[in-house]
């Protein structure tokens, strides 16, 4: 059935930074000293939040969900392994991703507009290093990307704490008086056994899975590439059918979604196009005006928009400076675009 795209319809589409609705109860480890400060959001899909105060901006399913993170200096998102894709853009801050159940496998430390793909099966986390408050843009693969495992340091902190698992991934506070043991059964904490086949590859191999900003190279056989505009493949986890090649990150273990970085100078412009996928955009840094027949948006930093697939649009920088934004596009090949 057709859908009559217009600005209210699309405007729901749209997730302004400003409009974020935070998290601060998402996860066991919400009251352990070092993670209280942090903000979780669901801005597309399920998500994996442990918490029913969890707001979901955008239900529809797109194959992947987006989130992201806001924390200040010295926060801790603790130690856990994920069953899909787990994907970091660094929006603002510089970030530190720890390895290992215990932090003990090594590290690397990530920047504005880097980029970081984390294997599936392994434990991470991730923490603010510098001053002010930081935004992490996510992606995690699948509709229904699982449950988060903790690592066991974390379920006997959250434990002291009043914080509790119950099976099935749900939140429950002790401290409240949620439950009883005869009403809910609990998750068994993370054992020794199942942690230690969690195992962090080596690191010359986690390198592979990092693209710093300054690395970030121009396509130009990608369709949208002319003058004033650069698209550059983040990951890729194989050839695609609108001409970008395996890379820089391409991921030993599935992703089912490509990511790229589109850079526009003032006043360049992409004319209408539809695509078979599903796309993502988050703004970076500048202005973004996305248009189709019947209007317009205006985009600024930190804003995210899913466009309908199929409908005709297209982009203008209006600004005075340079706009990039990260564009995810459904599926492992996206085809090209028709213009």
């Amino acid at each position: 059935m057709d859908v009559n795209w217009t600005e209210d319809a699309m405007k729901a589409r749209l997730v302004r930074y400003a409009d974020l609705v935070p998290c601060r109860t998402a996860f066991i480890d919400t009251r352990t000293p070092g993670s209280t400060e942090k903000e979780n959001f669901t801005i597309i899909g399920a998500g994996v939040s442990e918490s029913t105060d969890q707001h979901v901006h955008i239900t529809e399913r797109h194959g992947f969900n987006i989130g992201a993170a806001r924390q200040p200096f010295g926060c801790v998102n603790s130690q856990h392994s994920h069953d899909t894709a787990e994907v970091f853009v660094v929006h603002s801050g510089r970030w530190r991703l720890p390895f290992g159940p215990n932090k003990e496998d090594g590290s690397i430390e990530i920047g504005p507009g880097d980029v970081a793909s984390v294997p599936i099966h392994m434990f991470r986390g991730f923490e603010k290093l510098d001053e002010g408050v930081g935004f992490l843009f996510t992606v995690l693969g699948e509709d229904d990307p699982g449950k988060v495992t903790w690592a066991p340091a974390v379920f006997e902190a959250a434990s002291d704490h009043g914080l509790k698992l119950a099976k099935g991934g749900r939140l429950i506070d002790t401290s409240r008086g949620e439950y009883t043991l005869e009403d809910v059964e609990l998750a068994e904490a993370t054992g020794a056994e199942a942690a230690s086949e969690l195992k962090t590859p080596p690191m010359e191999k986690m390198l592979q899975c990092v693209a710093a900003a300054e690395d970030m190279i121009a396509n130009p056989r990608s369709p949208l590439a002319s003058e004033g505009i650069e698209e550059a493949g983040v990951i890729t986890p194989m050839a695609t059918g609108d001409g970008f090649p395996e890379g820089p990150i391409a991921g030993w273990w599935p992703h089912g979604f490509n990511l790229r970085r589109l850079t526009m100078t003032t006043g360049a412009y992409v004319p209408l196009h539809a695509r078979s996928e599903v796309e993502v955009l988050f703004v970076h840094e500048g202005t973004l005006e996305v248009s189709w027949d019947q209007g317009a948006i205006i985009m600024g930093a930190g804003d995210t928009l899913s466009v309908p697939v199929g409908l005709p649009h297209g982009f203008r920088n209006t600004a005075s400076v340079d706009m990039k934004a990260f564009v995810v596009r459904g599926g492992d090949s996206p085809g090209m675009p028709i213009f």
